[in-house]
C-alpha cells in the first residue's frame, strides 16, 4: 500500500502537544507513516522564520518527534521562508541556516521547504528558487527532502491570489532539481475532488517525478469550510492512483477526533480497492474511532454535521446540543465547541497566518 501521512498545514486553532501525540499513536497503528508538522499557526516556521523558537515549543517539537519515532511513523517540519526569494543573499543565508540547525535539533526524518502562499509572478521563479533549494539540501540532514511550489494545483484560482504563475514554471523546476527531491501537489484543484489518473501522469510528466499528495480532505480551514464538519469519508481516491504517486499525505481538519475517522476509510479505499464503499467505511471507521455510543450519532447526523454548517442549523442545533452535550467524550467537545464557533476562520486569520 502506498506511504500515508498527516501533513499538519491548516490555518487557524492549533491542536494540542498531546491531540497531535495521540493522533499519530492511533494513526500508526493503521499504517500511517509519516506526520509533517507544518501549522500555519507556528509563525516561527513562517512570518518570524528568521527567529528562534520559543524553548517551550522546541522541547514539545523534540517530545513530538520521540513520540512519533516510538510510534515508527516518520517525524518532518515544514519551513515556509516567506520572501526569502525576493532577497537571497549573504544575511538570508546565514538567518536560513540558523534556522536548518534549529529544526535539525528537534530529530527530523523529513524536511519540507515550502514555497505556497508567497507572490510567484516573477518570469525567473523557478531559477530563484532551485537556488535556495541548492542551498538548503547542502545544508541540513534528513533523510527526505520535500518542496512545495508556488503553484502547487492546477486551480487557476492560485494566479489570481499570488498573480499569474510563470510559463514552463513546473516543468524547470522539475527539470532542475535533483531526483530524489520530492514535490507536493494537491491535485487538479486546491481542494480536490478526485485525482484521474490522466491527470497524474501528465504531472508526473511535468514533474519528471511522481507527485507527493498533500490532500486537502478533510481540512476544514477556510471562511466558509469552517462552518462544515468534514466526516464523511473518501472519496475519489481509488486506489489504482498508488501506482501514479509517491505518498499521500492528509491536511485534516480543526478537530483532530473528528480528523480521525476519514482518514481510517483512506485506509480502507487503498486496501479494499473496487470494493471500497465509503458509506460503509465511514460508519464502521465512526465506531472504531469514537464507540458505539457516539459513533452511531456521528453516523446518523452526518447530514446535519458536514453539509448544513453551523450557520444554518435552525433548530436542528438544538437536538445536537441535547444529543452531545451530555457524552462525556473529545470528539463530543469538539461538535459543541464547533456549534459555539471556536472554530471559525476568518479571513483576517488566514492573512495573520499567511505572513507574505
Amino acid at each position: 500500500m502506498i506511504e500515508l501521512g498527516i501533513i499538519e498545514g491548516y490555518y487557524g486553532r492549533p491542536w494540542s502537544w498531546e491531540e497531535r501525540g495521540s493522533t499519530m499513536s492511533f494513526l500508526a497503528a493503521h499504517d500511517y507513516r509519516f506526520y509533517m508538522y507544518a501549522p500555519k499557526a507556528d509563525i516561527h516556521l513562517r512570518r518570524k522564520w528568521r527567529e528562534p523558537h520559543p524553548r517551550a515549543t522546541t522541547d514539545a517539537i523534540i517530545a513530538l518527534s520521540a513520540r512519533c519515532r516510538e510510534a515508527g511513523v516518520r517525524f518532518g517540519v515544514g519551513l515556509s521562508p516567506i520572501k526569502i526569494h525576493l532577497d537571497f543573499g549573504a544575511e538570508a543565508k546565514e538567518t536560513l541556516i540558523r534556522k536548518l540547525d534549529e529544526i535539525v535539533a528537534f530529530g527530523i526524518d523529513d524536511f519540507a521547504l515550502l514555497f505556497d502562499d508567497m507572490r510567484g509572478d516573477l518570469p525567473d521563479l523557478a531559477n530563484r528558487q532551485v537556488e535556495i533549494i541548492e542551498f538548503v539540501t547542502s545544508h541540513i540532514a534528513a533523510e527526505r527532502f520535500i518542496i512545495c511550489p508556488s503553484y502547487y494545483t492546477d486551480d487557476p484560482i492560485l494566479d489570481r491570489v499570488f498573480g499569474q504563475r510563470p510559463v514552463q514554471y513546473l516543468e524547470d523546476l522539475g527539470r532542475m532539481i535533483d531526483p530524489s527531491i520530492h514535490i507536493f501537489w494537491t491535485g487538479p484543484e486546491v481542494l480536490s475532488r478526485s485525482y484521474p489518473s490522466t491527470h497524474l501522469e501528465r504531472v508526473t510528466n511535468q514533474l519528471q517525478r511522481k507527485p507527493f499528495i498533500w490532500d486537502n480532505y478533510p481540512v476544514n480551514d477556510g471562511e466558509r469550510m469552517s462552518r462544515h464538519l468534514h466526516v464523511r469519508g473518501f472519496t475519489g481516491r481509488p486506489s489504482s492512483m498508488g501506482k501514479h504517486i509517491a505518498a499521500h499525505g492528509v491536511n485534516p481538519a480543526l478537530q483532530p477526533t473528528l480528523s480521525l475517522i476519514p482518514a481510517l476509510t483512506l485506509v480502507d479505499s487503498y486496501r479494499q480497492g473496487d470494493a471500497y464503499d465509503y458509506s460503509v467505511s465511514f460508519h464502521d471507521a465512526a465506531l472504531e474511532v469514537l464507540g458505539q455510543e457516539i459513533g452511531t450519532l456521528v453516523y446518523e447526523d452526518l447530514l446535519f454535521l458536514q453539509e448544513f454548517g453551523n450557520d444554518r442549523l435552525g433548530e436542528r442545533e438544538t437536538m445536537l446540543r441535547e444529543r452531545y452535550t451530555p457524552i462525556d467524550h473529545p470528539a463530543a467537545r469538539e461538535i459543541i465547541a464547533w456549534m459555539d464557533g471556536e472554530y471559525k476562520i476568518t479571513d483576517a486569520i488566514v492573512q495573520e497566518q499567511s505572513g507574505d
